[in-house]
């Protein structure tokens, strides 16, 4: 303690060598960008948990308008979310003894499989089919809810 002070003494209140990342008004600019972020995510969470899934077809816009990023960081980002999103529904279901393990196993298989194939192939795949990609998703299934 007493060499503390006299550092302190010597040279001055001790502060980090390195300057404030922020200023405090770029930390009230990102304080404002949150809160769409926020209910994004809740957004999501709660398609996810009312529907089974989907929550990624509700961040993916908003992420797009908001999120200030790259085509591929955008769809990449998404996964991310989405991912411990699915896990807590489906832990949900489970606990709830909702989630038949044998119907589902096949499809999580599949899902690995696609989803390992596509990952590969995600660097591949130009932003504008990817784009295009998903809203026929969106569109197809839509038709088929409302159908």
């Amino acid at each position: 303690m007493q060499v503390l002070s006299t550092l302190n003494g010597l040279r001055g209140p001790l502060r980090s060598p390195e300057p404030a990342l922020h200023t405090p008004e770029e930390e009230a600019q990102g304080m404002e960008k949150t809160w769409p972020a926020r209910l994004g995510g809740a957004a999501a969470g709660l398609a996810n948990g009312l529907f089974g899934g989907g929550g990624g077809m509700v961040l993916l816009p908003i992420l797009a308008r908001w999120g200030g990023l790259t085509q591929r960081r955008l769809y990449a980002t998404c996964v991310g979310v989405i991912f411990p999103v699915c896990l807590v529904s489906a832990a949900v279901y489970f606990l709830r003894g909702q989630l038949p393990l044998e119907t589902a196993l096949p499809y999580l298989i599949g899902g690995l499989v696609g989803g390992w194939i596509g990952g590969r192939i995600y660097g591949k795949v130009p932003t504008v089919w990817l784009k295009w990609l998903f809203a026929a998703f969106l569109f197809y299934a839509g038709g088929r809810y409302l159908l």
